[in-house]
């Protein structure tokens, strides 16, 4: 589902030259749940937001579901991220202003999916993360386990081919950590979904199918 080969992620400036990646080759299955491990400041991040296609790096080459994107403008680059990637982010990215059930509904709306879908969809994904009964709520009234759920919901409404996690249980008690890691294991089990989890956790990274180590931008397993 993922291909990365040869990859390095340089960030320039007048001054001072910083190598985030330096030449990564890595697949990811279909079906897998892959975790990525490392020291803050390792390229972790960088890594999930190339896979993401929110970066780009600097060499090498990165396919998703056997495509090449590099050669792809941004308008066609937003449609495919929008086909077939969800994120999950550590601080949730929930929209304060909208309901629980409009937050979930924003990637159907962008992808011009009409409004009963929409909202057929959206209402599923909710139930699947146990949360339909409060999708009229707003993000200030819920926890910080329940708006992780929230976001997750909204990451599989377009049910995309591949999840992408970043730090999915950061902000989040054991208990509630452990809640979200079920619902991510359910769904790569159930609906075959390939996650990439970045994580600080070993006891996280341990239900995982597979775990890659950086240090300093490198590979080192």
């Amino acid at each position: 589902m993922i291909s990365i080969q040869n990859l390095s992620k340089v960030y320039r400036t007048k001054t001072i030259e910083t190598t985030a990646l330096n030449n990564i080759n890595l697949d990811v299955k279909k079906g897998e749940f892959l975790s990525i491990m490392g020291p803050s400041g390792c390229g972790k991040s960088t890594l999930l937001n190339i896979m993401g296609l929110l970066d780009e790096p600097s060499k090498g080459s990165v396919e998703i579901d056997g495509q090449s994107i590099s050669n792809y403008n941004s308008k066609s680059t937003a449609r495919f991220r929008n086909q077939k990637l969800g994120f999950i982010f550590q601080s949730f990215h929930l929209i304060p202003d909208l309901n629980i059930l409009d937050n979930v509904e924003l990637p159907l709306l962008y992808a011009k999916v009409g409004r009963k879908e929409r909202r057929q969809r959206s209402e599923q994904a909710l139930e699947s993360v146990g949360l339909k009964n409060r999708m009229r709520h707003f993000p200030s009234q819920l926890s910080g386990g329940q708006k992780q759920r929230v976001a997750i919901a909204r990451a599989i409404v377009g049910k995309p081919a591949i999840i992408l996690a970043d730090e999915p249980t950061g902000n989040l008690d054991s208990a509630m950590g452990n809640e979200v890691m079920e619902i991510l294991l359910r769904l790569n089990k159930v609906m075959d979904t390939t996650i990439v989890m970045v994580t600080h956790d070993a006891s996280m990274a341990g239900k995982t199918n597979r775990l890659v180590r950086l240090y300093d931008g490198t590979q080192i397993q």
